[in-house]
């Protein structure tokens, strides 16, 4: 099991638009997205608070 402190470092490298695509299509690591682990929040905040979210132009870059 990861640490926490790897999840972040990993989360941390992560561009604003390989967030974005990950959290559309469900890829990249499934601690990112359970709500059990502290890194998910970690995730969440980054993604949104800290780059805003999905830009209209992100959004369109990568499609569905």
């Amino acid at each position: 099991m990861e640490t926490f402190e790897a999840l972040k470092d990993e989360i941390d490298n992560l561009t604003h638009e390989q967030m974005c695509r990950m959290w559309r299509f469900g890829s990249g690591n499934p601690a990112f997205f359970d709500s059990t682990n502290p890194a998910s929040t970690y995730f969440t905040d980054r993604l949104f608070k800290k780059f805003g979210g999905f830009t209209p132009e992100i959004s369109k870059k990568i499609g569905w």
